[in-house]
């Protein structure tokens, strides 16, 4: 018996672009930048170098309770920001418990709950820390709290691989459905790490940009004078399903979610191997599995960091996979505008992969003045640039630190 078919039909989402999906994908469309500088004193204060960052544009103060606010760490604020809008989106489908999964993923965790819980252990003693300390920094509580909200029975599973978390958890969510262990299942990434201690780890790895007198200029993939990434918070929720189901019930579909490559580079702890292999047999897989080739690809939402080496080595590996048919490809770098969600990144970059193959539009990479001579692919700049009617088939790319590799194939329905 064949595998079910998977597809979207909710999207959810929080972001330095706007508090939901349509704000954020409208400023992508127009080519925004959500980075700013930090208003508080944590560079005078501690010495750090970096002053700026993608923040949140809608506090999840504006939309949860202050009872939901003062039990749950930021990054499960904003996963459960997401989660109900995806949720909404989707119709709020009628579903067994028994049949509903979540796989809501963070790559750091609750930071900022373990970073104050130090500080008041430290400066008030052990008699005031608070009882919900532990539940609130788990780095799975986001899917627990989820699956609270929707009484979902199926399994709450929380995968930790770095920057590919998010991209990794909605390739979990498609094999539950596929495994028969579910038929909804609402899978996705956050984090929420603009701390001082994150920023100036981050800074000291010198992974971060420095251009502190251009925040909104500061994420440039791709181009000569890139230095680094600009650090952001956020979420990013779908709601996946079998197409069964979701036929049954009349739902609205965006896409399939066709095929999920996964691999390791066994490599270095942050860097990529330059060789792409790994990245090259994550894409191969999900291609494979999707029953695609290299023709069918016709945009590629990019992992691109707007770092040094990690830009280039992807664009020579997507070059590697699809050879001639990687010039008729349109490249997104979407971190230009949102900064890098971390744990988050790869559920939102799913996201807009969703929205380019429904409207068929890519959207734009901005503050790309002067690219690379060495980028293998055409870059979309500036502006959205047309996807092609019919059957298309796009890629979303996810690497995090430890050598991990997850590639989406998202296709029109």
């Amino acid at each position: 018996m064949p595998a079910p078919e998977v597809v979207v039909t909710g999207l959810g989402a929080t972001t330095p672009l706007g508090g939901d999906v349509p704000s954020t994908w409208t400023a992508a469309l127009a080519g925004e930048s959500g980075a700013r500088t930090l208003d508080n004193d944590w560079s005078e204060r501690y010495e750090i170098p970096v002053t700026f960052a993608a923040t949140i544009k809608v506090s999840p103060a504006e939309v949860l309770s202050r009872p939901e606010t003062k039990r749950m760490d930021p990054s499960t604020q904003y996963a459960l920001v997401a989660a109900r809008e995806a949720w909404a989106d989707a119709g709020s489908p009628e579903v067994d418990g028994d049949r509903l999964g979540t796989v809501v993923s963070s790559g750091i965790g609750g930071i900022w709950t373990t970073l104050d819980g130090w500080d008041l252990l430290r400066e008030r003693g052990a008699r005031r820390m608070l009882p919900m300390t532990v539940p609130m920094l788990m780095p799975n509580s986001p899917t627990a709290y989820v699956s609270l909200e929707l009484g979902a029975r199926a399994g709450a599973h929380a995968l930790v691989s770095a920057c590919a978390s998010g991209a990794e958890a909605i390739g979990y969510g498609v094999e539950m459905i596929r495994s028969g262990r579910a038929d909804v299942v609402v899978a996705g990434g956050t984090e929420a790490t603009i701390h001082p201690m994150p920023i100036a780890a981050f800074a000291a790895s010198r992974t971060l940009s420095l251009r502190n007198d251009d925040p909104q200029g500061a994420s440039r993939p791709y181009d000569v004078d890139r230095d680094g990434f600009v650090l952001g918070e956020g979420a990013g929720v779908v709601v996946l399903e079998s197409a069964e189901h979701a036929a049954a019930r009349g739902a609205r579909v965006y896409a399939r979610l066709a095929g999920v490559g996964l691999s390791s580079d066994a490599y270095h702890i942050t860097s990529p191997d330059p060789d792409g292999r790994g990245q090259v047999a994550a894409m191969r897989r999900a291609l494979e599995e999707a029953g695609a080739t290299g023709r069918d690809v016709v945009h590629v939402n990019a992992h691109a960091t707007s770092t040094k080496v990690g830009d280039l080595t992807e664009t020579r590996s997507i070059r590697t996979l699809l050879g001639a048919d990687a010039d008729h490809v349109q490249l997104s770098a979407t971190k230009s505008m949102t900064g890098h969600l971390l744990g988050g990144a790869g559920a939102l970059e799913t996201i807009f992969t969703i929205k380019a193959v429904a409207e068929r539009l890519a959207p734009p990479t901005i503050n790309v003045t002067n690219p690379d001579p060495e980028l293998q692919v055409p870059l979309v700049r500036d502006t959205p640039a047309p996807l092609p009617a019919g059957d298309v088939v796009a890629v979303n790319n996810s690497f995090g630190f430890g050598g991990h590799n997850v590639a989406l194939v998202v296709a029109s329905v």
